[in-house]
């Protein structure tokens, strides 16, 4: 047997989401008190008829989507994109500028390939998706932490003492996972007038868009025609159109970035998911009212949320909005002991804080990431009902 390791995969620690799932064996539900699990932010649920029936059809008469496809995407989607973001920003994205990838965490981990390697530093606000950081640990990126407080907003102020002559990046995620909330864009504004008067990039994961709250352009960042010198934005469909199965992702840079991006991709999957390609195209053609009521849905399970959590005794909510609610619990228990204990306790599956902070930060282990997308209204309270009897 071949017992060699990549030091920095055995160093990054296990998918947190699986970890938790591993806490469900050997425990039973019984009837009356079923697991509500609250632990991914992922839908559950299909897409809508049409859509599937879409992809039979394309399934059933386009050859070519059992092909290899162009790395950087199916053209018609890089067009769309580009020409519905443009007019959703008030800004100016070429097709060129867009690449489709197999999900929005590989968009991630291909602009960051672009980006850094051995030794250099990555800006992640804290709370952190702890998938960005695990693929800065592989890669041998240090992290540089930056805390963002009772708050949950990260200081543009604070991250420019962090910037030295290895920092390569500075990622934000709005609507942020796993605070939900959302970045003011005077915030977002700051950040990007720093990267780009530091010369780095600013990665703007905005994979939740589709459910901010707010109406209107949630940051002005595309109106600079120079906007590709320092933004890299990244998109995931998963969510808007249920598509978590297929893979389809995207990344917004310069065309000169996507062009070393497209090294990447190619020896990865080498191509995105045609089927997946195909439907989220029809999706964004096609599906602006029903995304339109997924979106009410989600604001009104949010709602549901802000409103219950006062009779939580003892609970402090941090943050809410998208798909997540993070909150800071009253017991005298780190969160992660808290969690496991929650799932045979009270039938409740959740993550912890200690999966989205650094090793030992005493924030962690005070902190819940409620992930309620998939729980409704009537959920969200027996959710509050079980956590408001729980005892230690």
């Amino acid at each position: 047997m071949i017992r060699v390791l990549n030091p920095r995969m055995a160093a990054t620690f296990p998918p947190p989401v699986m970890e938790a799932r591993r806490w469900l064996d050997g425990v039973s539900f019984p009837p009356g008190r079923e697991l509500i699990n609250v632990s991914q932010a992922a839908p559950v649920e299909p897409p809508p008829r049409a859509l599937r029936e879409a992809i039979a059809e394309a399934a059933l008469t386009d050859d070519a989507a059992h092909l290899y496809g162009p790395v950087l995407g199916l053209p018609e989607l890089r067009a769309e994109l580009a020409s519905q973001w443009s007019v959703a920003y008030g800004g100016q994205i070429a097709p060129a500028q867009v690449a489709i990838t197999s999900g929005c965490n590989q968009a991630f981990c291909a602009v960051l390939a672009t980006l850094a390697g051995e030794g250099d530093q990555v800006i992640l606000p804290t709370p952190w998706y702890f998938n960005h950081k695990m693929w800065l640990d592989m890669g041998g990126v240090e992290t540089v932490a930056l805390p963002t407080g009772a708050s949950l907003l990260p200081e543009p102020e604070q991250a420019a003492a962090l910037i030295g002559p290895r920092t390569r990046a500075i990622v934000l995620v709005s609507p942020n996972n796993p605070g939900g909330v959302e970045y003011p864009g005077e915030v977002v504004q700051a950040f990007y007038d720093l990267a780009k008067a530091r010369g780095i990039a600013l990665i703007l994961d905005e994979t939740y868009r589709d459910f901010d709250g707010r109406s209107g352009r949630p940051h002005a960042l595309f109106t600079d025609p120079d906007w590709a010198e320092t933004l890299i934005h990244l998109y995931s469909f998963s969510k808007a159109y249920r598509l978590t199965g297929h893979r389809v992702g995207a990344a917004m840079a310069s065309a000169a970035r996507l062009a070393e991006v497209e090294k990447f991709l190619d020896t990865v999957a080498i191509c995105p998911n045609q089927l997946g390609q195909r439907a989220a195209l029809w999706g964004m053609r096609n599906l602006g009212q029903w995304l339109a009521g997924e979106r009410a849905e989600i604001l009104d399970r949010r709602a549901a949320i802000t409103e219950g959590f006062p009779q939580l005794d003892g609970w402090k909510l941090l943050g809410c909005g998208a798909y997540f609610a993070y909150a800071e619990h009253p017991f005298p228990l780190a969160s992660d002991a808290l969690c496991k204990r929650l799932v045979a306790e009270a039938g409740v599956l959740m993550l912890p804080g200690t999966m989205f902070q650094p090793a030992g930060a005493t924030e962690g282990a005070r902190q819940l990431r409620i992930a309620f997308a998939n729980v409704d209204r009537a959920g969200i309270g027996r959710l509050f009902d079980r956590l408001q009897t729980f005892a230690i």
